[in-house]
């Protein structure tokens, strides 16, 4: 590939490093050239490293001869890519990119709104100046995951941001650890940032007095420059610790820095994903962060290392203190961060999550014709099941073609990107769909029971009239992991019979009681096929993870539990009944009950009116949880009592048996389905006929939900498959 970056040139500290570290990989198996639009120290190490490099004779803001010197170097070099670094930068590739037809694109290395934190004339110059330019890019290049949602959530499409964390080249570090100290020698805590109020510094200098206090041998190194540096010097010394902390200045040799640090510390009010805790892993020292941008993503806190939250000295104190008394803990947590950052964040993972960024910007540049899919289903209600299905589907459009350009029709359209990461319209804005719909290859009805009248007709009309206006507008049409009826109506039956009949190439069903619907009524032009909900076979979070989030909730994740997952319904008033049930299976069993909405906060108040008659011990869950954590926490309880039909597709995709509370022949199918009896109908609800269902799991419901499980994965994989010869144009 020919790759053309763009930098500033007055980058500095993290900024520098992470660009010239990059070009150099880049360059051992790409064409790369570097324009700089400033001499200085940036140029000058890139010359040093041998890097193709022009950069403009003068610092000065001739925007006419930078625009003229950057036109002329696109023109001789004819990149592919122009990938730019910086406010000045973002500006100028701005610029070419309305006189040649290159795609741009720019690494948000930090919060645009809190690089001239403190500096008002920048904030509304430059910092204006690159919001501006910032708009307008083809594509941006986040450094953690954080900081995609922060842009997210600020209106850029998710459909053009990528995410490449910061690498180090960990090629040469020593595999020792930092020797043991003996006891008269000190014990170093270091910091390398610029001495700017994003950095918070004061912060550090703070706790680190306290934590001396209680440790003599402590002493603190700060390396870097900024407009704080007198004000933190009058604090050091207000502290009474003068004498103990060194102002390093600017420091050239990082490695040389860190390998007199013990403690690598951070206070940073905003970050992305900084340098300075890389080279410290390089060098075998422990980590304290506060928790902002990226920083959990390397450092997993009571693993390999500690966070606290922005500003909390008391915290950050004890931390320093804890790590500075304890050197059996102090290098183990170092040398478990040196192992996470050489293994997940070397310049070779860096370099090969960028180049395959590059390559499909351009491979999406040639793309002609209708390209992608829109995406119509229950989405942004906040509903569990729905989100579900929805990361169901995308997961599997993206492996069959991760280019595939993906929007999603929602009601909260800025809630779906974030969560999500695809472009999404709001669900009634009807002549945004159809401009959407005339782009795109193939529309999907996406899971849940859309076609349905028990809601309402109104809604039963409106999802028919995407099918219409999705072949209308020259859309192949499939409807995935659905769920039909009921449709009481006979003269709306006949309507979704009609419509499907004409407009549906393919159906995958989740239940048998949706394919018998469609056989009985007579759907037979499309491929009808019955599969399982697209959610079963979403990937489960680690046992760590697990064991945090029961911790979230005040429990253990080896406790012994009873899952009960209600939800609110007109006709649902044994609330007693529910909550005597749950006493027995804890005196009988020692089954803990564990509350757990399905959507938060409409699920809460029918747990609490449960709760009210509670006389032994139970837990209410009151967070929301990502469908790999309902999958994983359910999975994990004895036996799951559940309403919502989605509470039990996720305890027997996690392996759990269920009980169901059938208020929907949807419960009563699926029950049926995976071959279970454990079905009361909400009417018939009582404390003994739950008390009989749970002596009944007990017995043998391990291996009744295990087998379950199977079942579901294996029937769920026909949806990827159907997908795949439906998108490629094989027979189904």
């Amino acid at each position: 590939m020919r790759i053309m970056h763009f930098a500033g040139g007055g980058d500095i500290g993290g900024a520098k490093t992470h660009i010239l570290s990059l070009v150099k990989e880049l360059s051992a198996t790409n064409e790369v050239r570097v324009v700089s639009f400033r001499p200085g120290e940036f140029s000058d190490g890139a010359v040093e490293l041998g890097l193709d490099i022009i950069t403009s004779p003068r610092n000065s803001l001739n925007v006419i001869s930078d625009i003229k010197m950057a036109l002329q170097a696109v023109d001789e070099f004819q990149p592919e890519i122009i990938h730019c670094h910086g406010a000045r930068a973002n500006m100028m590739g701005v610029l070419v990119k309305k006189l040649r037809k290159v795609p741009i694109m720019t690494t948000v290395h930090s919060d645009p709104k809190l690089d001239y934190l403190g500096m008002p004339l920048k904030q509304h110059t430059f910092g204006a100046i690159n919001n501006l330019a910032l708009r307008h890019m083809d594509f941006y290049m986040a450094v953690t995951a954080a900081m995609q949602d922060k842009l997210i959530s600020r209106g850029f499409n998710p459909e053009q941001i990528f995410t490449v964390y910061n690498g180090l080249d960990f090629r040469s570090a020593s595999a020792e650890p930092k020797p043991l100290k003996s006891a008269d020698e000190p014990i170093v805590v270091g910091i390398a940032a610029r001495l700017t109020a994003v950095k918070d510094i004061a912060t550090v200098i703070k706790a680190f007095a306290k934590a001396r206090q209680r440790n003599p041998r402590l002493r603190l190194a700060i390396a870097g420059t900024g407009e704080d540096e007198k004000e933190l010097k009058a604090l050091a010394k207000k502290l009474d610790i003068e004498p103990y902390v060194d102002f390093a200045g600017w420091v050239y040799d990082m490695h040389g820095f860190f390998a007199k640090v013990d403690i690598n510390v951070l206070a940073s009010l905003s970050e992305t994903f900084p340098y300075s805790l890389l080279e410290g892993a390089y060098e075998h020292c422990a980590a304290i962060s506060s928790d902002v941008g990226g920083i959990s993503a390397l450092i997993r806190h009571g693993e390999n290392g500690y966070l606290f939250q922005p500003g909390d000295v008391d915290t950050f104190a004890e931390y320093i203190y804890r790590l500075s008394v304890d050197e059996e803990l102090r290098q183990r947590l170092a040398e478990n961060l040196f192992a996470t950052a050489r293994d997940n964040f070397s310049m070779e993972k860096m370099r090969a999550d960028q180049e395959a960024v590059y390559a499909r910007i351009i491979r999406r540049r040639s793309m002609t014709g209708r390209q992608g899919a829109v995406i119509c289903g229950a989405y942004g209600r906040g509903n569990a099941g729905d989100e579900a299905i929805l990361k169901a589907i995308l997961l599997q459009m993206r492996e069959i073609d991760p280019d595939m350009p993906l929007c999603v029709m929602s009601r909260n359209k800025v809630e779906t990107r974030r969560l999500h990461h695809a472009d999404s319209i709001y669900i009634f804005n009807v002549l945004a769909m159809l401009k959407k719909l005339r782009r795109a290859k193939i529309f999907i009805n996406g899971g849940g029971s859309l076609i349905q009248d028990v809601t309402s007709s109104r809604s039963l009309y409106f999802y028919l009239f995407t099918l219409v206006a999705a072949r209308m507008c020259g859309c192949r049409v499939i409807m995935y992991g659905c769920g039909i009826g009921p449709v009481q109506s006979e003269r709306n039956s006949r309507l979704a019979v009609r419509v499907l009949n004409r407009n549906a190439e393919v159906i995958t069903l989740r239940d048998s009681v949706s394919y018998d619907f469609l056989l009985e009524n007579g759907v037979t032009r499309p491929r009808v096929i019955l599969t399982a909900d697209p959610t079963v076979n979403l990937p489960r979070i680690s046992p760590q993870q697990l064991s945090a989030a029961f911790a979230r909730e005040g429990m253990t994740a080896e406790s012994k539990k009873i899952g009960i997952c209600l939800r609110n319904w007109p006709s649902f008033h044994q609330h007693k009944e529910v909550a005597e049930a749950a006493a027995y299976a804890y005196e009988r069993y020692g089954l803990e009950a564990v509350f757990l909405p399905m959507e938060v906060p409409n699920d809460i108040s029918a747990a609490e009116a449960t709760i009210a008659h509670m006389r032994t011990p139970y837990h209410q869950c009151r967070h929301r949880y990502n469908v790999e954590e309902l999958i994983s926490m359910l999975g994990s309880m004895e036996v799951v009592v559940g309403m919502r039909l989605h509470s039990l597709i996720f305890s027997t995709a996690g392996g759990a048996p269920v009980i169901g509370i059938s208020y929907d022949i949807k419960v009563e199918s699926f029950l049926k389905d995976i071959g279970s009896d454990a079905c009361i109908q909400l009417a018939e609800l009582s404390a003994e006929r739950l008390k009989a269902e749970i002596d009944k799991v007990m017995s043998d419901g391990q291996r009744r939900g295990e087998a379950a499980a199977e079942f579901l994965r294996s029937n769920e994989r026909i949806n990827g498959r159907v997908a795949r010869a439906f998108l490629n144009g094989e027979d189904i």
